[in-house]
Formats: C-alpha cells, sequence, structure tokens
C-alpha cells in the first residue's frame, strides 16, 4: 500500500519523518514523499538544519485516491507552512472524506485543525496546540499515542517523536 507521507519545502521534524518512513517499509507498504513543491524538502532537528530527502509528488498534481493512509510529520514550522497552503489542506482533508487512515505527530495537527477535521474527535499532540484542538471542536488528552475511530477516517495521534 502506498502511504504519503506529506511535508512542506522546509521546518519537518526528521525524526518524525524518517522513522514513521522506515516503519511504513518495515511493514511492507510504500512511503511517497508529497510536498507543496517539486524538488527536496530540508528536514530539521529542533533548529538546526538536517537532511534534505526528493519529493515524490506534489499536492495539486496528486490526490488521495492513489493512497491507502497518510502521515503528517510535525516539527513547529512544518504544519504551520502546510496548513497556509489551499492545496495541502485539501489533500488532508481528502483522506478524511474518503475514510483513509491518518496519524499526526507533535505539532501535525494544526493543519488537522486548518482542514476542520476535528469536530468530535479525540487526540493528542505537543501540549502547546491543546487550545487550537478544542477551539477546532476537537479534545485533547495528555496521552502518548491517542487512536481515534470517531469518524469515517481512523486517527492515530501521538505527542512527540518519542511517543
Amino acid at each position: 500500500m502506498r502511504i504519503a507521507f506529506l511535508t512542506a519545502p522546509e521546518g519537518v521534524e526528521q525524526v518524525e519523518l524518517t522513522e514513521p518512513w522506515q516503519a511504513a517499509k518495515d511493514a511492507g507498504h510504500e512511503p511517497v514523499l508529497v510536498s507543496t513543491q517539486s524538488g527536496e524538502i530540508q528536514a530539521f532537528n529542533h533548529l538546526d538544519k538536517a537532511d534534505t530527502f526528493p519529493v515524490d509528488e506534489v499536492t495539486g498534481e496528486t490526490s488521495a485516491d492513489s493512497f491507502g493512509g497518510l502521515v503528517l510529520p510535525g516539527g513547529v514550522a512544518n504544519p504551520d507552512f502546510l496548513r497556509m497552503d489551499e492545496r495541502a489542506v485539501a489533500f488532508v482533508k481528502d483522506f478524511f472524506t474518503q475514510g483513509r487512515p491518518v496519524a499526526a505527530i507533535c505539532h501535525a495537527p494544526w493543519t488537522l485543525v486548518e482542514a476542520d477535521v476535528l469536530r468530535g474527535r479525540t487526540l493528542t499532540s505537543w501540549p502547546s496546540l491543546r487550545t487550537d484542538i478544542r477551539n477546532a471542536g476537537g479534545t485533547w488528552v495528555d496521552e502518548q499515542v491517542k487512536v481515534c475511530d470517531g469518524g469515517p477516517s481512523t486517527l492515530v495521534t501521538s505527542r512527540k517523536p518519542a511517543t
């Protein structure tokens, strides 16, 4: 199964991209790096530049139809950039509309807030997103990992890379 990993061109937390990517490969899936621009993305280790990764597909030129699921890695800047891009937000929303599974790590639920898909769902995130999630109609919980089946698609969230 093809799994989309959606990132902005800059700002994704490297460990939140590479570890789930490897887990998807180990489970026999095909991870695909999707971004808002072609070329490469720049990952970060907190505030320091880390590695670059080649973009496989671009939002607006691909769709949720061609993927079995979506992973939204965090990093503070990454979801903030994504939530300002209409094509990225529409791409994310399509996964929910189609009932496909979505995973969001750390700050990544900011993109879900913008996609307006959190009403009636319970999720976790980095604690600073608590108010944003509540204001978007979601219920925030302080748990390592939260699986929410409260809608047409399964949503899996985690507080931080270690969880």
